[in-house]
């Protein structure tokens, strides 16, 4: 499993320890500092990532306060030993419905929410199969910002398959015909996982 280079760790601190310490700054003197670590952070990841430091700027400028993890959740959805998958309009690769986790949903709320706004399907959250560090599970490329990856077993409720704005394509596919994966959303191995994980109900959730 490819592990992160160590840049993008050092980058991502920097800029955690700039966001936390322009939250709490009293002095102008304090704030120039951390404004210079986050500009610091800025340049590091344009400068091994080939994006421009405006759009890694804009990123961070819109986090603010104490610096923690953001989650993402995804939809292990089954059906006749099938797994449910949408493909990203972003990319047209394939992943499972999922997305960031809005203020005020609950981990359960938040996955069927994404599943049904993906995917058209009506789901219900039943266990938690995995809680992942994205740092630590090869997606790519990587991310300026440290994540926790939730991954949620659900049963099938109703709906039906239907395109999105976000999605262009609905469908099961089974553990041997995998679909080109969107990559910075789920990995080979993750998917893997929760064909298994999802087989047994006395599986242990798995994290890190």
């Amino acid at each position: 499993m490819a592990k992160e280079p160590r840049w993008i760790s050092w980058a991502r601190e920097l800029q955690s320890i700039a966001q936390i310490g322009l939250n709490y700054a009293v002095s102008d003197y304090d704030r120039e500092r951390y404004q210079r670590i986050g500009n610091l952070a800025v340049e590091i990841f344009a400068e091994y990532s080939d994006e421009e430091p405006a759009v890694i700027k804009g990123l961070f400028q819109l986090e603010s306060g104490y610096s923690t993890p953001k989650v993402d959740v995804r939809g292990v959805v089954l059906k006749e030993e099938k797994m449910l998958f949408v493909r990203e309009r972003s990319d047209d690769l394939w992943t499972l419905p999922g997305g960031w986790a809005d203020v005020n949903d609950s981990p359960s709320e938040a996955v069927e929410k994404e599943i049904l706004e993906e995917s058209g399907y009506q789901a219900k959250a039943q266990r938690m199969l995995a809680v992942f560090d994205r740092a630590k599970q090869g997606n790519e490329p990587a991310f300026p910002f440290h994540v926790y990856k939730l991954f949620i077993l659900c049963s099938l409720e109703g709906g039906h398959a239907r395109a999105t704005l976000e999605t262009s394509d609905v469908r099961f596919f089974s553990q041997n015909e995998i679909p080109p994966l969107s990559m910075s959303r789920v990995t080979e191995r993750q998917i893997g996982y929760c064909f298994e994980a999802s087989r047994r109900s006395d599986s242990p959730c798995q994290f890190d």
